[in-house]
């Protein structure tokens, strides 16, 4: 976000920003994403004054989806080079450098998606998005259904299917309970 604000051909600008990593969606189902919230506009190069965006518009989708993808990618390989990754189960092949270059080209040509909303409504309700996305847990206990030496429900939305929460039983292995 901040190299593409930086570029005198896109913004020039030094950007400020808050954000929050998720692993999961609504659905608790894995879904690595980024809520992200950033001013408007951002200060010179010198610090000498403001510089907004244009109206309506922060920074191109596309651009900002496709460096994203790079600096994951290049995070990946580098993560990889220096021994920080362990692959388990049906990934364990991916030790292998060859396996994992194989794995990894098409992720180089699969599109990103960089959703940007237009601006809040002041302060209070940039305060109200912040707090639903960074004071959440997955499983909150309104979602518990029931739990026994077994098992544990939760109710999770499918939205699949347009009937509302699902019960979901979950076997919990006795040490887990211990």
């Amino acid at each position: 976000m901040t190299t593409i604000a930086a570029d005198p051909k896109r913004m020039g600008a030094k950007v400020g920003l808050t954000s929050a990593l998720h692993t999961w969606g609504s659905a608790l189902t894995h879904y690595p994403h980024i809520h992200m919230i950033v001013p408007g506009g951002g200060l010179s190069p010198y610090g000498i004054k403001w510089v907004a965006c244009k109206p309506g518009f922060f920074l191109h989708v596309r651009v900002l989806a496709r460096l994203f993808r790079c600096l994951f990618i290049d995070g990946l390989l580098a993560l990889r080079q220096a021994g920080e990754l362990s692959f388990f189960g049906d990934h364990e092949g991916l030790v292998d450098t060859a396996t994992f270059t194989k794995w990894l080209a098409p992720f180089r040509k699969s599109e990103w998606v960089v959703y940007a909303k237009p601006p809040f409504g002041g302060p209070a309700a940039v305060l109200a998005y912040l707090s639903r996305y960074t004071h959440r847990v997955a499983i909150s206990n309104h979602r518990f259904k029931s739990a026994d030496a077994d098992t544990v429900a939760f109710r999770w939305k499918d939205y699949r299917v347009k009937r509302g929460d699902w019960t979901c039983p979950v076997f919990v292995p006795p040490q887990v309970l211990v």
